[in-house]
């Protein structure tokens, strides 16, 4: 007899089309393996062989989470290295090391998290560590770079599958799960989508996260430009995983559905395709799946579908084929390579924001390093475990000799006293375990529960001297001798038990607060007073402990004696980024914490030869008035002290440009919640006013000259030509940045915008010539009369140079587009956000399906502007679709009112549109002028003859 091999299913046939082997598979799984299949965690399914399966695999900047994993640069400040090879080479690295983990701990997934596409178009905005510029074409050449190299270059296997977030105009952390963001047709095209669309189009990335907020008054989660957009802009299966926990604030929070069931099945029908909610545990998305399907709600289709994007990535991942993927059980991990990477990263990342021949340090300066961040490699949330450490004290004893570097951190010593007379205490403790936050790797590391093996602070006559540092708005962290913080754990006992501040809710900042003739000290991350009891101190909400700080030096004192030492000081500030600016807390102010400003002046007292080192996740509004230097970097992982004492040496000339403007002042700044960049005159593109630092700029330890700008339009394209040259006698790296600007647009177009850089390094005396090309849609912008994009015919300027306002060389091109045409309001009327101006008015969701429709901000007036309204030969009407109670009333070129209509009662509700109409005459060409007063919603404005 002959044994037959028994057929192999086809799904399992890698010489199969894709589409194919997907069919095969989701027609072989049952319903309720399918449903299982939407939440995050995809359980096996033993009798096809298949494995379990999770997305979101965390890897901002290096593999989160999971334990020590080489840390690179923060988002921004890869984005500040204007490097997208460079970035495409970390996005390979951290690849390979997410296969290299994942051989070790099958925790780790392939479905990466990253990056983070959102503009920083607000500098107070916490998270603006996790993006890489205000600009959407420099985001998304960054973007594409790190997706290329996260995805690998293989044909058909991807090593990881990279998910673009949070999609959409996503900048605020205040209220962020129940705030909406107007955003204008225009700003939504050129703007917020430009930067996801590009990337996209790119062609490495597996999928797309929405946002927790609302977008036009519609949830992320249900938005129909998943639909009519992001899906549009590729052919492959974009895989749309949810933000963790937000299908359920659709619900809880948001109060947009009345229930769970209704809610899930929107947000399946809208694109969502997997479902991060309540952890591990799938049941409660079953539940909700299973309850729509039975309602009727959804249809076993819309869960094919869904299913079908998931498997679609997998099979992209190789899961199927492990005999044919490249990348299985192969990796590089913690690599002598990925070392020196780290580092070239750190530094091409720091940014010379002002030098006046102070840098670079002779070999023989006597350097004092001081302020609260100059002995410390700040990690975020998004970091892995350190591996390898570097700061800038560490770096500057490298590079110069710790016999030739004094060091203060700048900390106030100080002991706390109780009403008894008695001192807190911190017990020692021999033989502690060094043990470091988040070491062993958690799926969830919001759930990490505080040490409770440590014994908790006691009192004593002579109590322990504790560091405090005031991180600005009275939040201090408080340290013991050991170098331990003082912390919270679940038993509300206080110990000195963290290695750093950290966790979703940070356990180790306090408050103190006035009370009679002392203080209270309020435990932030519980909200609970410090109190003394018998079994030691605690937090509770009763019998608060009232304290006397008793002040044994100032951080000021001990910066100025180093100061006074040395031949030159590096002041190293900045932020912790687990505090004050982090995700779900945005900043206040661009100001520096009063703490640090009190150990910088007390440096450049004691020593005029100062230089500021801002080591921070976002830009700060200082003074560099009396500094004869100041630089930038993000946090900048494992290699940054290095980094930055290299470049202070000059071994490395710096060449980071920023990513974002840094403003003077907070009064340049529109709110927080005012998304329209054109209306409210935002980032370089539209900002009038001066900045402190422009968008763009980055000095150098040598000069370069720019020559022989030239352009021609052809095939399509504008092709630019230019030379740089060094002419000084340092080998560097230029940025050469190409900006436009149209002459004589018709609506307001930006000052000018990025077409195109380069990053290029020369020796002194060399020459380079640089061309781009760049196709004429980069000219385009939204015409909200036309709904579409559109080249407006005339001249623009391309301005050549070292930043967007530091401009080299200009030259005009004239460009044929398609002329400026007056609305056809007859034949269409007026879609009422397809608006030119506004003044107090929001968009909304016409309904919660589709469409937009506005209304008064504050819900008693604002106005529209609709420029160019052609009525032809003439009209004699109007109507309005509009819902809730109001009025609207009409006017022309800013004339008199021709007409008011009005709701004679409310509307059942705010999706419950009624029409209005009323007699008006008009002819020819004028701008239409709207006022609506009330809580009304004006969906459509329409003409009749």
């Amino acid at each position: 007899m002959t044994a037959h091999t028994p057929p192999t299913e086809p799904f399992r046939d890698p010489r199969l089309p894709l589409a194919r082997r997907v069919d095969d598979l989701l027609g072989r799984l049952t319903l309720d393996e399918k449903i299982a299949f939407l939440h995050q965690f995809a359980p096996a399914v033993e009798r096809l062989g298949i494995a379990a399966f999770r997305t979101g695999q965390e890897a901002l900047h290096g593999v989160a989470w999971m334990g020590p994993a080489t840390v690179f640069p923060q988002a921004v400040g890869l984005g500040a290295t204007w490097n997208p090879e460079l970035v495409r080479r970390v996005g390979d690295a951290v690849s390979k090391e997410v296969r290299a983990m994942r051989a070790k701990d099958d925790r780790v997934g392939l479905n990466v998290w990253a990056p983070t596409v959102n503009l920083l178009r607000h500098p107070l905005w916490g998270r603006n560590e996790e993006g890489y510029s205000e600009d959407p074409k420099l985001t998304s050449a960054i973007a594409t770079a790190y997706t290329h190299g996260l995805r690998g270059d293989h044909p058909a296997y991807w090593r990881t599958a990279p998910v673009l977030k949070h999609w959409l105009a996503h900048n605020n952390e205040t209220d962020r799960s129940t705030t909406s963001s107007s955003v204008r047709p225009r700003v939504l095209h050129e703007y917020d989508m430009r930067a996801f669309r590009e990337t996209v189009e790119a062609g490495a990335v597996a999928g797309v996260m929405p946002g927790y907020n609302l977008v036009n008054g519609r949830p992320n989660h249900v938005s129909p430009y998943l639909a009519e957009h992001l899906r549009a802009w590729t052919d492959e299966d974009l895989l749309v995983c949810s933000d963790a926990g937000a299908p359920s604030n659709l619900v809880d929070s948001e109060h947009y559905f009345d229930t769970h069931e209704e809610a899930t099945a929107a947000s399946l029908v809208a694109g969502v395709d997997s479902f991060t909610d309540h952890g591990t545990d799938s049941s409660q998305m079953i539940g909700r799946l299973r309850g729509a399907l039975e309602r009727g709600l959804l249809t076993e289709a819309d869960v094919d579908t869904a299913v079908r994007r998931q498997l679609s990535v997998r099979f992209r991942l190789g899961e199927f084929d492990p005999e044919h993927d490249p990348h299985d059980a192969v990796g590089e991990f913690d690599t002598p390579a990925h070392r020196a990477l780290a580092q070239e990263a750190a530094e091409q990342a720091v940014v010379l924001l002002k030098n006046d021949g102070l840098l670079p340090l002779t070999p023989d300066t006597r350097v004092a390093v001081v302020g609260l961040l100059a002995d410390e490699c700040k990690l975020d949330w998004y970091s892995g475990t350190l591996l390898h450490r570097s700061t800038p004290l560490e770096g500057l004893y490298e590079r110069f000799g710790a016999e030739r570097v004094e060091f203060a951190e700048g900390v106030d010593r100080v002991r706390l006293k109780t009403s008894a007379g008695a001192f807190l205490h911190v017990p020692v403790v021999e033989d502690a375990d060094d043990e470091v936050r988040g070491a062993e790797g958690a799926l969830d590391p919001a759930l990490l529960a505080g040490r409770t093996d440590l014994p908790p602070l006691t009192t004593d006559a002579t109590g322990t001297e504790l560091a405090l540092a005031d991180w600005g708005e009275g939040v201090l962290t408080l340290r013991a001798p050991d170098g331990r913080y003082l912390s919270v754990a679940d038993d509300g006992f206080v110990r000195a038990s963290a290695d750093q501040p950290g966790g979703w809710i940070v356990q180790e900042t306090f408050r103190l607060e006035p009370h009679g003739n002392g203080h209270l000290l309020k435990h932030l991350g519980t909200g609970r007073h410090v109190c003394v009891s018998a079994d030691g101190v605690k937090v509770a909400d009763e019998d608060p402990e009232v304290f006397e700080l008793v002040v044994a030096e100032r951080g000021e004192e001990a910066v100025a004696r180093a100061a006074a030492q040395a031949d030159v000081v590096v002041v190293v500030a900045g932020n912790d980024p687990h505090i004050n600016g982090r995700e779900t807390e945005d900043r206040t102010t661009l100001r520096l914490p009063e703490h640090q400003e009190r150990l910088l002046r007390a440096a450049r007292a004691a020593n005029p030869a100062t230089v500021l080192a801002l080591v921070s996740a976002y830009p700060y509004a200082v003074d560099p008035a009396d500094l004869p230097a100041v630089l930038w970097t993000a946090h900048g992982g494992q290699a940054a002290g290095t980094a930055l004492a290299r470049v202070l040496a000059g071994d490395v000339s710096p060449a980071g440009r920023l990513p974002q403007t840094w403003y003077a002042d907070d009064a340049d700044l529109p709110g927080l919640l005012d998304y329209d960049v054109i209306g409210s005159r935002q980032t370089y593109l539209y900002f009038e006013g001066t900045p402190l630092f422009p968008f763009g700029h980055g000095l150098s330890y040598t000069s370069f000259s720019y020559d022989g700008l030239t352009a021609r339009v052809e095939d399509g394209s504008v092709h630019v030509s230019l030379t740089v040259t060094n002419t000084g006698d340092v080998t560097a790296d230029e940025v050469a940045q190409l900006y436009t600007r149209a002459v004589d647009p018709s609506v307001p177009r930006p000052r000018r915008e990025l077409l195109d850089h380069r990053r290029v390094t020369l020796a002194p005396g060399a020459t380079t010539g640089l061309s781009f090309e760049v196709p004429l849609s980069a000219f385009e912008f939204w015409d909200v009369a036309q709904d579409r994009w559109r080249v407006e015919p005339g001249a623009y300027e391309l301005l050549a140079g070292a930043s967007s306002e530091d401009v080299r060389l200009r030259t005009t091109v004239t460009l044929d587009g398609e002329p400026t045409l007056p609305r056809a309001v007859v034949a269409d009327g007026l879609a009422a956000a397809g608006f030119d101006e506004q003044s107090g008015i929001e968009i909304v969701d016409r309904t919660k399906v589709s469409g937009d429709a506005v209304t008064p901000a504050d819900g008693t007036a604002g106005e529209l502007v609709y420029r160019a309204c052609d009525f032809g030969l003439g009209i004699s009407g109007v109507t309005v679709e509009v819902a809730g109670e109001g009025s609207v009333e009409l006017s022309l070129d800013g004339g008199p009112a021709l007409a008011v209509l009005s709701t004679a009662a409310p509307t059942s509700g705010p999706y419950d549109y009624v029409s209005l109409g009323a007699s008006v005459a008009a002819a020819g060409v004028h701008d239409v002028h709207l006022r609506l007063r009330g809580p009304l919603r004006l969906a459509h404005v329409g003409f009749s003859g």
